[in-house]
């Protein structure tokens, strides 16, 4: 698990799509927070994390977490992978929003043909 890289990368994007749509870039910290005493962030934006049992449960006690302490606002991505589907934080989720994904993302992700966004609320 290299969560510091991911999360690295995550920012960049984000920053560099902020720029390109002329709005002020969110605060990106990537340092892993997961398990950390939640901060009072507004909104927690997730992609693709739940694809590892052991770092889905921490994520899914964090948010909880973090939800419960400062009412905070998330949403997840994710293309549906077995592992998410099965989690229990499927049931509380409230789905938003469906991609669907570039012929070589299918490609390389065992035929999933679409991705989501659920917002999470405990």
């Amino acid at each position: 698990l290299n969560l510091p890289i991911c999360v690295t990368v995550s920012a960049v994007v984000t920053r560099l799509n902020c720029e390109l749509n002329n709005v002020e870039p969110p605060v990106c910290v990537t340092d892993d927070m997961i398990g950390s005493d939640p901060a009072g962030f507004d909104l927690i934006l997730l992609g693709d994390m739940f694809y590892d049992e052991a770092l889905a449960n921490r994520l899914y006690r964090w948010l909880d977490r973090c939800i419960e302490t400062h009412g905070t606002k998330v949403l997840i991505g994710d293309p549906g992978r077995a592992l998410f589907e099965g989690h229990d934080i499927r049931k509380l989720l409230h789905h938003v929003a469906q991609y669907e994904l570039p012929e070589s993302v299918r490609e390389e992700n065992y035929g999933l043909i679409s991705s989501h966004v659920w917002c999470y609320q405990s």
